[in-house]
């Protein structure tokens, strides 16, 4: 049996009807705003070619991890929803998760899969094994269409920016290829330098190689590798970049001297490093990274306590990025003073904190946010994106590092057609914080009318120097 497709415009509000009220009238105010997407992994190559997406498959399940890493987990393999297996047929792929679709109940990826349902494609019955055909089919006639194309949903969506996140050995073509078009959607990249940065990172010295080819630099030596970051970094900012993004197992920092960061690097690229050599010299780079923000005014996010690729089996079939990845408990205060010694006091330094470990909020980095002027909260991320996360994050942060010391909302996906959607959850979140702040008397309505555009765009665009 089909039920219904339905959005009820109060979602996501308080129950209590005078608070809802008040959510109703903030929200009013920011849900046409244009979107800052300052923070993601969508694919450049998709605004360099305004190509049509394949199908629904291709578009809405192969780029979403949140919803593969919840179907593995029911025992469906992941070659079959076409995941690394170009044999497999997108139709039976997309058979598969609409028949599994009953297992997001209650989570953020079926508010937001609803909404672009309902919204983008029009759709008023849930998605089921028996409505399976009809969404594919609709969905992916819709595709082949100019109004599909991706930027036509760019422009549909009023997304002021996108910033999508590249190695410092990607060449950057689809970025040039955009301001070659004369297209006036701005896609900007970050600088992730991961693949360079981590000595346990696959590929790690082969990778030292390509950026000594990319640089003209000696990428084996101490002084031609941090030249070589430079040099890319330049190259970045010229592209548009505004950000640097450090995906690094914990938050240690580190501030060696010179000669022992050329002993360390040197035991780094001798080919058999400690663990323990690895950590520390992750610990190093995000100092010097530090310093290297300082100088060209990138703005520094850290994305500490994953433990990643955790399936190994995984990992090894389909590559990274595949949803075993596993948050961790995260130290900040003891782990970051190095580097905030050093530049904590540094006014022209910007550095956005993420966590995974929400324990962390109240103990540790909203006291750190609330102290040293170059530190904000990065939002709830990842597994915390959700309604209760986002809450969470807002009871725990706000009483010690105010709003202010926050950054607004980014979306942090691979998939295009969840940002409109996750936008509007975080606007809906927190109209319903603030009216309940309104309805206790804690702060007055003019107030909260001026805090849900900074949270819902201001502050983004601000911390981000867009």
């Amino acid at each position: 049996m089909t039920r219904p497709l339905t959005l009820h415009p109060d979602r996501l509000f308080p129950a209590d009807p005078t608070t809802r009220g008040i959510a109703r009238d903030l929200y009013a105010r920011v849900k046409d705003l244009p979107i800052i997407s300052p923070h993601g992994h969508t694919d450049p190559e998709w605004w360099a070619t305004d190509a049509p997406f394949g199908n629904a498959a291709e578009l809405l399940l192969h780029p979403d991890h949140y919803v593969f890493r919840m179907l593995y987990s029911q025992g469906v393999r992941l070659e079959n929803l076409g995941i690394r297996n170009p044999g497999a047929d997108p139709r039976e792929s997309w058979r598969i998760f609409a028949s599994h679709y009953h297992l997001f109940r209650g989570t953020p990826s079926r508010m937001w899969l609803d909404w672009v349902f309902a919204e983008t494609f029009g759709l008023d019955q849930l998605l089921s094994a028996e409505t399976s055909d009809r969404y594919f089919d609709t969905i992916t006639e819709m595709l082949k269409t100019d109004a599909f194309r991706p930027r036509a949903l760019f422009q549909r969506y009023n997304i002021e920016v996108i910033a999508t996140t590249e190695s410092p050995l990607d060449d950057l073509r689809h970025h040039k290829a955009i301001r070659e078009s004369g297209w006036a959607g701005r896609i900007i990249t970050a600088y992730r330098p991961d693949p360079v940065v981590d000595p346990e990172f696959e590929g790690f010295l082969a990778n030292l190689k390509v950026l000594s080819d990319l640089t003209g630099e000696d990428c084996f030596s101490w002084g031609g590798y941090l030249t070589a970051h430079r040099k890319r970094r330049a190259f970045f900012a010229q592209m548009g970049a505004t950000s640097t993004d450090h995906g690094h197992p914990t938050a240690r920092t580190a501030d060696l001297s010179p000669a022992e960061a050329a002993a360390l690097f040197g035991r780094v690229v001798s080919g058999a490093p400690t663990a323990d050599d690895a950590e520390l010299f992750r610990a190093q780079m995000l100092t010097e990274m530090a310093g290297m923000s300082l100088d060209d005014g990138l703005v520094m996010q850290i994305h500490p306590g994953a433990f990643r690729n955790h399936n190994q089996r995984l990992f090894e079939t389909f590559g990274r990025d595949k949803g075993a990845d596993i948050p961790t408990r995260t130290d900040f205060v003891q782990a970051l003073r190095p580097l905030l010694v050093r530049y904590g006091n540094e006014p022209g330094l910007s550095i956005i904190l993420f966590t995974l470990d929400e324990s962390a909020y109240a103990r540790e980095l909203a006291p750190l946010a609330g102290h040293y002027p170059c530190l904000k909260l990065g939002p709830a991320w990842w597994f915390h994106d959700s309604p209760e996360g986002m809450r969470r994050f807002r009871e725990m942060t706000t009483e010690t590092a105010g709003f202010y010391n926050t950054v607004g909302f980014n979306d942090d996906t691979r998939a295009f057609l969840s940002i409109p959607a996750r936008h509007d959850v975080a606007r809906r979140v927190d109209c319903g914080f603030l009216a309940r702040l309104v309805a206790e008397h804690r702060i007055q309505d003019w107030e909260a009318a001026d805090l849900i555009v900074d949270l819902s765009y201001n502050l983004a665009k601000r911390a981000y120097r867009l």
